[in-house]
């Protein structure tokens, strides 16, 4: 009965948690990947640093949006099939409730200045937290000291940036990449 209870108190903690993070996040799948990482490795101490970069590795390079696939993983990994339907109905739940109702008041909103003003303060907000995404991203890569990981940051840096190479492409080749170093690591530490 206290398992039950305990697994009933940790589902309940977790759609809180992602409910929250995604009620209150703007500018897409990047920002609510920081405020995750905040909340479940800083704040609740549920994951280690390194399981939040695979997790959002693995969120980017999958289907679908950044914070869902983000949420089936967590989900998963805190409290099984229970965990992930948790954290995807806290995760999709208030896009879904904000955006019928500004479907609902379109009209109002679009010819509206002071809410158009804040929609433009809201993107200088949302590109600062970005930048943090980055900059800790790329934090972590460095941290590994592995001049392949360096290097292919760099490299994909440079193919967006400077020849506007899609990441649709960038991300597989990467994963090519990593797949061929990992199976090459493996063989190296069985000999």
């Amino acid at each position: 009965m206290k398992k039950e209870k305990n697994k009933l108190k940790l589902l309940w903690q977790l759609f809180r948690a992602t409910f929250t993070l995604s009620a209150f996040t703007f500018g897409g799948g990047f920002v609510i990947v920081s405020l995750m990482k905040k909340k479940f490795v800083e704040e609740l101490g549920w994951l280690e640093e390194d399981e939040m970069l695979d997790i959002t590795a693995i969120a980017q390079a999958s289907p679908g949006p950044i914070p869902i696939n983000a949420s089936v993983i967590l989900g998963y990994r805190m409290a099984g099939l229970a965990g992930t339907i948790a954290a995807i109905l806290g995760t999709s739940l208030p896009p879904m409730i904000i955006i019928s109702l500004i479907s609902v008041f379109y009209e109002q909103f679009r010819e509206n200045r002071i809410i158009a003003t804040a929609l433009q303060v809201m993107r200088a907000g949302v590109a600062a937290v970005i930048f943090d995404v980055v900059c800790n991203l790329a934090k972590n890569v460095c941290s590994t000291k592995r001049l392949l990981y360096i290097g292919l940051m760099l490299a994909a840096f440079i193919a967006t940036v400077f020849f506007d190479i899609s990441a649709m492409l960038i991300i597989p080749i990467c994963l090519v990449i990593g797949i061929i170093d990992a199976a090459f690591s493996f063989k190296a530490a069985l000999k």
